[in-house]
C-alpha cells in the first residue's frame, strides 16, 4: 500500500525516480539499480511487505495470479457455447449476452463494496470470499431455467467476483517499488485479458465432449482448486506504515567536502531491520484477519463514497475513460466473433475457441511491451528528465496503439466485409487483444502514478467509468453493426478508436497541471485517510 505523503506543495505522480548525483537521503535500490530511488519508502520492519526476501514476494503474486486466473476463465468461458445454452434452455442469445452485460456492470459496481470492506478488514478473506462465492455461481448457473434466473445468476457472479477488477492491482503496490510495478501489473493484464481469450478455448471442447453444463462446473473445480491454494499459501499484504519520509521531490545536496556528513546520508540506503520485531510465523501470514486491521478506526462509509467523489480528478477520470474506451474493442471483438468467424467463415464452434489463440498471443506480447520495456522506458524517461519521473511518462507507451487500433478494427471487420483470407481477421483479434491489454496497464499505471495515496480508492473510480461504458457499448453493437454493415460500421470504428488515442497528447500536455490544481484536494483527503490508517 502506499505511504503517508508528504503532500504540502508536493504535485502527486511528481517523483524523484533516480538520484543522478548520490545525494539523496533515501533508501535505494540494490545490485545494478543503486541510483534508482525506492518509492514508497519502505519501513523498517522486516514483514512490511515492500521488504519481503523476493521469493516471498514471488508467493503472493503467484497467488493473486491463480485467483485472477480462476475467476477470469469463470467469467468468459460461456462465449463460445451461448448456443447450446440457448437451444437447451430456451433463452434467446439477446437473454443470454443481456445477462453478461449485467454481470460486466456489477463487475464495477461490486468494487464499491469490496474493495472498502478489504482495505478495511484484509484482503486475503475478500480474495477467498469471492473465488468460493463465485464457485457457487458456476454450480447455480446450469440450473436456470428462465430469463430472471440467468440475468440474477450473472449479476451475483459479477458482484462477488468484483474484486478481481480493483484488488489484484493494489496488491501489486502493495509489495512492489514504483520503479518495477509495471511488469507486475503486465502480468496482471496477462491474467485477466489472457483468461478471458483462453477461457473459449476450451469451453468449447468441454461442450463437445461432455455437455455445456460441464463448462461450468469445470470453472467451479478450477475455483475450488484455487480457494484450496489461496487458502494455505495467500499472506496478507494490508500494512500499516508509520514512517512518513518518502523522496518525492528533489532532495538537498550534499557538500562533499564534508566526507562525516556525506558518511551519515549514505547510511540509510542499507536496511537496518530492527530486531525489536518480532517475525510472523506461516500461521500468523494465514490467519484469516490480522490484529492491525481489525484495530482500525471503521471508514467503510467513506471509502464507499469517496471514489464518486474522486471522479471530479480529472487525471483519475481520464484514467478509467482510457481504460473504458481501450477496452470496447474487445467487447466489440466478443460480440461480432461468431457472426464473422462462424457465419462468413463457416467456422464451427470450436474452431472459433481455438480462433482465440491469436489474442491469447497478442495479450502476452502487449504484457511484455508495457511491463518490462515500460519499466524500462520510464527510468530512461526519469534519467533524462534530471532524475524526475512524471506519471504522463507512461502515456508515451500508448504510441503504437495510434497504428495497432485503426488497423486491427479495419482489418477485422471491412476484410470480413470483402471476404478477405480467414487468417486475416484472425490476426487482427490478436492485433486489438494486444491494445486491450495496453490501455488495461497504462491506464492503471497512469491512475496510481499519479495518485499513490489514494490508489486504493481511486481505482475503484477507473473501474466503475470503464465497466459502465462496457456496458453500454454492449447494448450497441449489435445495432451498430446491424444498421451499418461490416465495412461502414467499422470504419467508423477505426476513426473513434484514433481520435481516442489522440487524448493522450492532451494529458501528456496539460496533465500535470490538473494535477498541481488538485494538490489542495488531494492532501486534504490524504490527511483524513491517514487519520484513519487508510494510508500506509
Amino acid at each position: 500500500m502506499a505511504d503517508i505523503t508528504d503532500v504540502g506543495d508536493d504535485v502527486p505522480g511528481t517523483v524523484h525516480l533516480v538520484d543522478l548525483l548520490g545525494t539523496m537521503i533515501a533508501r535505494h535500490a540494490e545490485g545494478g539499480q543503486k541510483d534508482i530511488v525506492l518509492v514508497p519508502a519502505p519501513s523498517s520492519d522486516p514483514d512490511d511487505p515492500l521488504n519481503w526476501s523476493p521469493s516471498r514476494k514471488a508467493l503472493s503474486t503467484v497467488c493473486m495470479c491463480v485467483y485472477t486466473l480462476m475467476v477470469g476463465i469463470a467469467s468468459a468461458a460461456i462465449y463460445s457455447v451461448l448456443v447450446p445454452i440457448s437451444q437447451e434452455t430456451g433463452l434467446t442469445l439477446n437473454d443470454l449476452n443481456q445477462g453478461t452485460g449485467y454481470m460486466f456492470l456489477f463487475f464495477g459496481w461490486g468494487c464499491l463494496i469490496w474493495q472498502p470492506l478489504a482495505l478495511q478488514y484484509g484482503k486475503r478473506p475478500i480474495y477467498l470470499l469471492s473465488i468460493l462465492a463465485t464457485l457457487a455461481t458456476q454450480i447455480w448457473a446450469p440450473h436456470t431455467k428462465t430469463n430472471g434466473q440467468w440475468i440474477a445468476n450473472k449479476i451475483v457472479q459479477g458482484f462477488v467476483g468484483s474484486p478481481i477488477e480493483s484488488l489484484c492491482e493494489i496488491s501489486v503496490t502493495d509489495i512492489y517499488f514504483t520503479h518495477e510495478r509495471g511488469r507486475y501489473l503486465g502480468l496482471y493484464g496477462l491474467l485477466l485479458a489472457g483468461s478471458n481469450f483462453f477461457a473459449p478455448i476450451i469451453a468449447g471442447f468441454i461442450a463437445d465432449a461432455q455437455g455445456w453444463q460441464w463448462v461450468l462446473y469445470w470453472c467451479a473445480i478450477f475455483c475450488g482448486i484455487g480457494f484450496v491454494f489461496l487458502f494455505f499459501f495467500m499472506e496478507e499484504t494490508n500494512f500499516v506504515r508509520h514512517q512518513t519520509g518518502t523522496p518525492h521531490e528533489p532532495q538537498t545536496p550534499i557538500e562533499t567536502s564534508d566526507a562525516e556528513k556525506a558518511s551519515s546520508i549514505e547510511m540509510p540506503r542499507e536496511l537496518s531491520l530492527s530486531h525489536s520485531f518480532k517475525r510472523k510465523t506461516y500461521f500468523d501470514k494465514i490467519k484469516l484477519f490480522q490484529a492491525s486491521d481489525l484495530q482500525k478506526p471503521n471508514e467503510l462509509k467513506g471509502m464507499m463514497t469517496r471514489p464518486l467523489i474522486f471522479a471530479t480528478f480529472p487525471v483519475i477520470f481520464y484514467a478509467g475513460f482510457s481504460y473504458g474506451s481501450n477496452l470496447v474493442w474487445f467487447n466489440v471483438l466478443n460480440a461480432t466473433a461468431s457472426l464473422i468467424l462462424g457465419e462468413t467463415y463457416g467456422f464451427s464452434a470450436s474452431m472459433v475457441g481455438v480462433a482465440y489463440v491469436s489474442p491469447l498471443i497478442g495479450v502476452a506480447l502487449g504484457a511484455a511491451y508495457t511491463g518490462w520495456v515500460g519499466d524500462y522506458f520510464i527510468i530512461s524517461k526519469a534519467r533524462k528528465n534530471n532524475g524526475i519521473m512524471e506519471s504522463e511518462h507512461r502515456l508515451w507507451l500508448f504510441l503504437p496503439s495510434f497504428l495497432l487500433i485503426p488497423f486491427g478494427l479495419i482489418l477485422w471487420g471491412v476484410g470480413a466485409a470483402h471476404h478477405v483470407h480467414w487468417f486475416g481477421p484472425v490476426f487482427a483479434m490478436g492485433v486489438i487483444a494486444m491494445t486491450n491489454t495496453l490501455g488495461l496497464q497504462l491506464s492503471i499505471a497512469y491512475c496510481i502514478d499519479s495518485y499513490r495515496a489514494l490508489s486504493g480508492e481511486a481505482i475503484i473510480t477507473v473501474i466503475l467509468v470503464r465497466n459502465t461504458m462496457s456496458f453500454a457499448i454492449g447494448y450497441g453493437i449489435t445495432p451498430w453493426v446491424t444498421d451499418m454493415g461490416l465495412q461502414n460500421c467499422f470504419v467508423t470504428a477505426a476513426f473513434v478508436g484514433l481520435a481516442q488515442v489522440c487524448s493522450i497528447f492532451l494529458m501528456i500536455r496539460y496533465g500535470k497541471g490538473l494535477r498541481e490544481k488538485s494538490v489542495g484536494k488531494y492532501g486534504r483527503y490524504v490527511t483524513v485517510m491517514a487519520k484513519s490508517g487508510m494510508v500506509h
